[in-house]
């Protein structure tokens, strides 16, 4: 083992969040500080104060609450459950790979665990070093610039900061994109190929587009290299945008509309998988696998399967690992038995 430093570095995996429970109360809570955010609702503070407090909070968290519970786990939240999974295995990923122990935290960007916590935790364990993933393959102001907020408000509570360095983004990381591309192949393998493979990444307000986010930028990328890995021409697959909130015009074209209209035209099955959730969760377990189904099937669809999300697949880890060592350069080095353009050249597009 050679490393370049002895400072003690630290791993801090983030994600959107999760409630307590899926419970009313514990909704209100979650979602109070996730609509909030001025990154998430970008609108006049008073006026949207009144209409989250006056309105939403009384309605939507019992809603919500619902919702949560037809997914809710013995151990939990899956998107908690998952990302302490990953946390865990890219802590053994990158040990094998540099021959020293690095701690490995998760920190959620709205409800607990929080990034502070997470800050907190790596801070016990002597990091002055800090090497942050945000798992957001694709960048946006809504998701990674608001942990970039939540880091920086971490850090102005200490008198101590330690050396931050945050991974942007890796939409196009030939890693990331071979596991999507397998986690397709090996469900056609079992199950066979539908008509049609829809990509359904989380929407956002098309004003937000117009305002530089290159989100949308991001998502084509991925699902154009996916395609590419899976061999499909131009109307075997589709991307599309769920979750839209509100009454403001999101990206389009809506994953809901599509999957209804594709029912309607005679499409026998539909295979779903959301290249943009590192995880399962609230959005792809609920409102993909049972509520977007149920509308595709209403409609007068065969089939819809829907293909998890990478979770803490081995190659999905590998890929994860991978990008936080190509972080870590002139920090740690990586075993002698692999070769240090092989980190660099994990960074190069598809």
């Amino acid at each position: 083992m050679s490393t370049t430093t002895h400072a003690p570095i630290g791993i801090l995996l983030t994600n959107l969040g999760t409630p307590d429970a899926p419970e009313t109360a514990a909704l209100r809570r979650y979602l109070a500080e996730f609509l909030w955010d001025p990154r998430v609702v970008e609108a006049p503070r008073l006026p949207w104060w009144l209409v989250l407090h006056g309105i939403i909070l009384r309605t939507r968290p019992r809603k919500s609450a619902e919702a949560y519970r037809k997914i809710w786990t013995e151990g939990g939240s899956p998107l908690l459950t998952i990302t302490r999974r990953q946390a865990e295995a890219v802590r053994r990923h990158v040990a094998e790979r540099t021959g020293r122990p690095i701690p490995v935290a998760v920190g959620m960007r709205y409800g607990n665990p929080s990034i502070e916590s997470a800050v907190a935790e790596l801070e016990r364990a002597g990091a002055e070093k800090i090497a942050v993933l945000p798992l957001y393959p694709q960048y946006s102001a809504a998701t990674t610039a608001s942990t970039y907020d939540a880091l920086g408000a971490a850090m102005a509570r200490r008198r101590r900061v330690p050396d931050l360095r945050v991974i942007r983004d890796y939409h196009d990381h030939p890693g990331y994109v071979d596991a999507l591309a397998a986690s397709v192949d090996e469900h056609w393998r079992r199950h066979d190929r539908g008509d049609i493979l829809l990509l359904s990444f989380h929407g956002i307000p098309k004003e937000y587009v117009k305002k530089g986010d290159p989100y949308p930028v991001h998502c084509g990328r991925t699902a154009q290299a996916v395609a590419r890995r899976l061999g499909l021409e131009r109307g075997q697959w589709k991307t599309t945008f769920q979750s839209r909130f509100g009454p403001k015009e999101w990206l389009k074209p809506y994953t809901d509309v599509t999957l209804q209209r594709l029912a309607r035209r005679g499409v026998a099955r539909v295979d779903m998988i959301c290249p943009g959730f590192a995880a399962d969760c609230l959005e792809t377990l609920e409102e993909n696998n049972i509520g977007n189904r149920e509308l595709f099937l209403e409609a007068g669809g065969g089939a819809f399967h829907y293909i998890p999300c990478l979770n803490d697949r081995e190659d999905h880890i590998r890929a994860l690992g991978e990008i936080v060592l190509r972080e870590l350069q002139g920090w740690v080095r990586p075993l002698a038995r692999v070769a240090n353009d092989e980190i660099f050249s994990l960074g190069r597009q598809t």
